[in-house]
């Protein structure tokens, strides 16, 4: 006998939906080969919240029913592969150690430390010192607002 097939709506982040005919023994990497060709490895397909990683699994066996919604989101670029191996992690205090998300303390820390010696050491710091300092933070509170206001 057939297998029979359902129904899944593929939902995108602009809120468009699209139909996508499938059987429960289909895996999901014949889904993405199906519906997105050419583009299997910048498509993420994510069903109750979890990203389906692995692209051998079948769709029966993540319980999908007739018309269950798999959000989809295509990458503009394809992600790098990942390595194999024990190695995959790469070096543990490099992976540990986001030099990216501590830019943010470190500025605040700066500006912070150089108020204060504005304030303790004024006879230090010209006008123009201080106007520079004043801009400065200014402009920095500016850029933290409008990068992180989402």
């Amino acid at each position: 006998p057939a297998e029979p097939t359902m129904v899944l709506r593929l939902k995108f982040l602009n809120d468009t939906e699209r139909l996508a005919r499938v059987r429960p023994g289909d895996t999901v990497g014949a889904l993405k080969r199906a519906y997105f060709p050419g583009q299997e490895q910048q498509v993420r397909l994510i069903y109750q919240g979890q990203l389906l990683r692995d692209d051998s699994q079948s769709l029966g066996a993540l319980h999908l029913s007739h018309h269950s919604v798999l959000h989809c989101h295509i990458s503009p670029h394809s992600p790098a592969p990942a390595p194999a191996g024990p190695r995959a992690s790469g070096d543990p205090v490099h992976a540990a150690l986001n030099v990216g998300s501590l830019m943010l303390p470190l500025f605040v820390l700066l500006l912070a430390v150089l108020w204060y010696f504005q304030l303790q050491y004024r006879h230090v710091f010209t006008a123009t010192a201080t106007t520079f300092l004043a801009g400065l933070t200014l402009l920095f509170s500016f850029m933290a607002f409008t990068m992180y206001r989402r």
